[in-house]
């Protein structure tokens, strides 16, 4: 009680005394009237910000390049998690079928990843049924976004591994797909109203075979909903199309066994595995992220936690050995997209307010919810120093042509410090102390935790 009152002593309200105090240390000098005349006239404060003496001194030039296969739009949609999953599979199609340009259809695993999101809520809501919706922490969390198009490789994992993929031909893009928010809040009211009627009649004293025969008609729903909107995924399909010699060509398959006949050897979670920096956690540690997936059967998010050091040397090999990386990163800061490049000098914020409030400590901008991965892409370059240090790195990015430079996003090694997060690594390329990290048993995390 002490403690409290302590504190207590030291809440105090700002008096008029106090007011004026504060009035006057704005002082009406000419640079504080330049700056506020500059700066309340204009929006973008970025431009006012811009630092003159950093521009040009990064270009767009690496020693080190993996083959890329094009730039991709994901338009306006959270689907950046899937668009890199599939640009790091898409040049080993393009070789393998020997043609010049390929993409995969989106929208086809989009589909089945808001369909099985939907499916997991459901569940959710009769396994919960009995908790509170307003105090119990994790229901509330479910229905506050029942679904979204946001995920992370494993969301990509569990639904190529269950309704495999097809090309863009074959399923191609849709108003809806292309702009999400619109399906995604009209199917979270759906999911809302009949999650709530589970609980509802759980309440009164449904037996379990009677909400799983609610939920399949909810789920019904659920798929004329998306059929509607993104048009019925194939079962099956033919894929015509033209190799770099002119020779025009058919495939007869089915969706799950293009899947396995495009990826990778021992492409799956024994082979590759999510590396995290997250400087707020101990490293050497597994996470996995309870509840965060979109198949109920599906593997969770799970990532190994580690020093920026061994993350920075596994990406250099794996891009060394011509493999791209899924990565994730809080796309927002320091990044000029004029001209494509991120760094922690770009914009001189403290010269153009006059007042120092950036903090310089990951660990802090991750706990205060300033810093957080927001946007994935695929990391396909590292430019070195003559002693093999990483200089600049690159993303290809998803965005379309018209972003960044041509639409790939080049920044510093400092950067890269300050605002990577995540990628998702063949193992081969880790060392012997991370390997065996690898191995521990995950800590469980709850979804709504500050990282996620």
């Amino acid at each position: 009680m002490a403690m409290f009152a302590a504190t207590g002593a030291y809440a105090q309200d700002i008096d008029m005394e106090q007011v004026a105090e504060i009035r006057k240390s704005f002082v009406h000098d000419g640079r504080n009237t330049a700056a506020q005349n500059a700066i309340s006239n204009t929006y973008n404060l970025r431009s006012l910000a811009l630092d003159r003496e950093s521009q040009g001194r990064m270009d767009h030039y690496f020693k080190y390049r993996v083959d890329v296969s094009g730039i991709t739009d994901q338009q306006q949609s959270g689907r950046c998690w899937m668009f890199t999953s599939m640009n790091v599979l898409r040049p080993g199609v393009m070789k393998k079928f020997n043609v010049s340009g390929f993409d995969f259809s989106h929208n086809y695993c989009y589909f089945w990843d808001i369909f099985e999101k939907s499916n997991l809520f459901l569940e959710n809501s009769i396994r919960t049924a009995k908790k509170d919706i307003i105090m119990d922490r994790d229901v509330a969390f479910w229905f506050q976004s029942p679904v979204s198009d946001g995920g992370v490789w494993n969301s990509f994992y569990n639904v190529a591994e269950k309704y495999g993929v097809v090309p863009a031909e074959v399923m191609p893009e849709t108003a809806h797909s292309n702009r999400t928010s619109m399906l995604v809040s009209f199917l979270n009211e759906l999911l809302r109203k009949e999650g709530y009627a589970l609980r509802e009649m759980i309440a009164d004293g449904a037996s379990a075979a009677e909400a799983r025969e609610y939920k399949m008609e909810s789920m019904k729903k659920v798929y004329r909903m998306l059929a509607l909107c993104l048009g019925e995924p194939p079962a099956e399909f033919e894929w015509r199309y033209e190799t770099k010699d002119g020779e025009i060509k058919s495939l007869e398959t089915t969706p799950l066994d293009f899947y396995h006949s495009i990826i990778p050897e021992n492409y799956g979670s024994n082979s590759y595995i999510m590396v995290m920096h997250d400087p707020t956690r101990p490293y050497y540690k597994v996470y996995e992220i309870d509840n965060y997936r979109n198949t109920y059967e599906g593997i969770n998010w799970t990532y190994l936690n580690l020093p920026l050091d061994v993350i920075k040397s596994a990406a250099v090999a794996s891009i060394k050995n011509n493999e791209a990386l899924y990565a994730s990163c809080d796309v927002s800061n320091f990044y000029n997209n004029d001209e494509g490049i991120a760094d922690p000098e770009m914009y001189d914020y403290e010269a153009l307010f006059g007042i120092d409030f950036q903090m310089d400590d990951k660990k802090a901008r991750i706990l205060t919810r300033e810093s957080g991965s927001a946007h994935a892409m695929t990391l396909i370059a590292v430019d070195t120093d003559e002693n093999e240090v990483p200089v600049k790195w690159q993303f290809e990015n998803s965005w379309g042509t018209s972003a960044g430079h041509n639409g790939y996003f080049t920044f510093s090694d400092e950067w890269f410090d300050d605002y990577m997060f995540r990628l998702v690594i063949n193992r081969a390329y880790l060392d012997e102390k991370s390997l065996e990290a690898a191995g521990s048993k995950p800590i469980l995390l709850p979804a709504w935790d500050y990282m996620f």
